[in-house]
């Protein structure tokens, strides 16, 4: 069914990298919650109103209210999907993330209202009405709501949506809730035991957490969060399969939204290569890595000695000292500056964060082992990197 529809509203729905097609993903999820929460209001509403159930009625309101939810789905995507203008230059595509963090809301909204009527019903228990026109809006419910959560689920992996994936974990909150209120009517009906109060917080609780950690990974892109490892991956391997390109290094993405990422890195090349071909490498690899990933990379060359045989002999002996003190420090942009009385070495330390408070004892350790056995006095001018933004 999911692949039907798939096929039906999104033109090249293989193509997820599209913003277009993105957007028509987040529409088509949108729409389906739209349709399908109406036809739950709808049914409940008239087999309430037939049967007499309050209980029924209530449900029925909720499913319209979980068709906002869908509505700030649809809306989420239209709005991401606005080009950039003169007072937002790189898009609204981070308006994806700021619907899934009001999804996240409603969802705690939920957990919070359910809460307080279960302890209330914990406090001034009530036997829970049961009719077969109960259990058929309820397992109709818990049948819908479930093909929601797999479609959603699907839809959201398919493109990396938080937003959607929200959604399909407010429909799982609902088969949940929705379940727990058939075994609370089967139980009451089969023993007179009125554990309604207590399975509502339970799941009141879990709607809760449900909530939190939705609302953190639509949050942790706003804030910042350190990149995908599988693009940093990309276009690493990217920059270092040109045979120009020795090294690469500070490869920092900074994310607009989906499918807008801007991203900096450092390129390492042989300083005799001739500047307008190192330029011509660069755009060629900047073309290459907006065209496969989607990315706008700004690429820094970085000219690297390696003719040198004294510098080379000291950075490798620089790199084995790192390599002694702790195996995950690795160094790059290393200069050699010879004085009549001195030579400063200068170079960039990578570290772990598990140490970075170490500066000044690293410092002192690395110029001890590399002053050992010289003649000539040297001091180390080190730059401490951060590991997030160099790839090993």
């Amino acid at each position: 069914m999911s692949g039907l529809l798939l096929k039906l509203f999104v033109k090249n729905h293989e193509n997820v990298e599209d913003p277009a097609v993105r957007t028509a993903y987040g529409n088509l999820s949108g729409g389906v919650g739209i349709f399908c929460n109406l036809l739950l209001f709808a049914a409940k509403l008239i087999i309430g109103t037939l049967s007499g159930s309050v209980s029924i009625t209530a449900d029925a309101v909720n499913n319209l209210s979980d068709a906002s939810g869908s509505i700030v789905t649809l809306l989420g995507f239209r709005m991401a999907s606005k080009p950039a203008d003169e007072e937002h230059p790189y898009g609204h595509a981070r308006m994806e993330y700021f619907s899934g963090l009001i999804v996240a809301v409603l969802i705690l909204v939920i957990g919070l209202e359910l809460g307080k009527s279960s302890v209330e019903k914990i406090l001034h228990p009530e036997a829970v009405e049961f009719s077969a026109a109960l259990v058929i809006v309820l397992v109709l419910s818990i049948l819908v709501k479930l093909w929601m959560m797999a479609f959603n689920t699907r839809l959201g992996k398919k493109i990396d949506s938080t937003t959607l994936i929200a959604t399909g974990a407010d429909s799982r909150n609902d088969v949940i809730s929705t379940t727990a209120v058939l075994i609370s009517c089967i139980v009451g009906k089969l023993t007179g035991l009125k554990i309604d109060g207590y399975m509502g917080l339970v799941v009141a609780l879990f709607i809760l957490y449900s909530g939190v950690m939705i609302a953190k990974d639509t949050l942790d892109p706003l804030l910042g969060a350190a990149p995908d490892e599988t693009l940093v991956g990309k276009i690493t391997g990217e920059l270092m399969d040109h045979p120009m390109v020795l090294g690469v290094h500070d490869l920092m993405i900074h994310d607009y939204g989906p499918g807008r990422q801007f991203a900096s890195v450092h390129a390492e090349i042989d300083a005799r290569t001739d500047v307008l071909d190192a330029h011509e490498v660069i755009d060629e690899l900047e073309r290459a890595c907006m065209r496969k990933y989607n990315v706008c990379l700004t690429i820094h060359y970085d000219p690297v000695v390696t003719d040198n045989e004294t510098l080379n002999q000291m950075k490798a002996k620089v790199a084995a000292s790192v390599g002694e003190i702790d195996s995950r420090i690795t160094i790059h942009d290393f200069r050699m500056v010879a004085g009549a009385r001195h030579t400063n070495l200068i170079f960039d330390m990578v570290v772990p964060y598990d140490i970075k408070n170490r500066r000044a004892e690293l410092r002192q350790q690395v110029t001890e082992k590399i002053q050992a056995g010289e003649e000539m006095q040297y001091h180390v001018i080190i730059n401490f990197d951060d590991e997030a933004f160099n790839q090993k």
